[in-house]
């Protein structure tokens, strides 16, 4: 945790990231990297996929869950879209201390030159200290243009996992059951208006649910097709 008050970085896991928010219908690869994470036997992991398809998402529940084991040590979750211009050493020193290391989006530092060895020094730190080392990224490590070959030989050392996109039918069972876990009721005619107006993309319809729960709760209004069209501006 001293790595985080060096930086100041000031991160923070969002509230609605957890399982029971995770969309993630039985068979999918979703579903199965809901299951892997949730397996502490499998001390590394790589999961990667398309922006929407739950990595962040995935990343931050598995922290949260952890955290709130009893007698539960250090578990970090490191976005690198957000850290890249960071001194690499600097973020990732110390963390083999901790229980659990996720690192997000690990795409945007893997071709740069000065993330090789401190990726890979990281590695052997983990595995000698049993740190659980979770990694995602937007795509298979053949193709993060990795310079240093013993660290693309780690990254492809474990499990891997390609998530899916959604396709619409589960965009909409995805809204419906956020909605629900945020106490709302979604029609099927709201839910569809949604993914014919907004971009079909996770992040982007989770942000609308977002504020349409609080303006929902602010007025105490139900979310009918003109409630969200006005509150949408759609």
């Amino acid at each position: 945790m001293s790595n985080f008050q060096q930086l100041s970085l000031g991160i923070k896991l969002d509230n609605q990231a957890t399982f029971d928010n995770f969309y993630a219908p039985n068979g999918t690869p979703q579903h199965l990297a809901k299951m892997l994470l949730q397996d502490d036997g499998k001390q590394y992991a790589y999961i990667c996929g398309s922006s929407g398809t739950g990595l962040s998402h995935l990343l931050q529940a598995v922290c949260r869950q952890h955290s709130l084991r009893p007698s539960a040590g250090a578990a970090i979750y490191l976005p690198l879209k957000e850290l890249r211009d960071y001194p690499p050493e600097q973020v990732l020193q110390g963390l083999d201390a901790c229980d659990m290391v996720c690192l997000d989006d690990l795409d945007q530092v893997a071709g740069l030159e000065a993330w090789q060895a401190p990726l890979f020094n990281l590695f052997n730190r983990c595995s000698e200290s049993g740190t659980r080392l979770l990694i995602t990224a937007h795509t298979l490590p053949d193709f993060l243009e990795v310079l240093l070959e013993d660290l693309l030989s780690r990254l492809k050392s474990g499990i891997s996992l390609q998530l899916i996109d959604y396709k619409d039918a589960d965009l909409r069972r995805l809204l419906q059951h956020r909605a629900s876990a945020l106490g709302l009721y979604l029609s099927d005619e709201v839910a569809l208006f949604l993914l014919h107006r907004l971009p079909r993309n996770s992040h982007r319809l989770m942000e609308a649910l977002e504020k349409l729960d609080a303006v929902s709760l602010r007025e105490q209004r139900r979310l009918t097709l003109p409630f969200v069209k006005s509150v949408l501006d759609l």
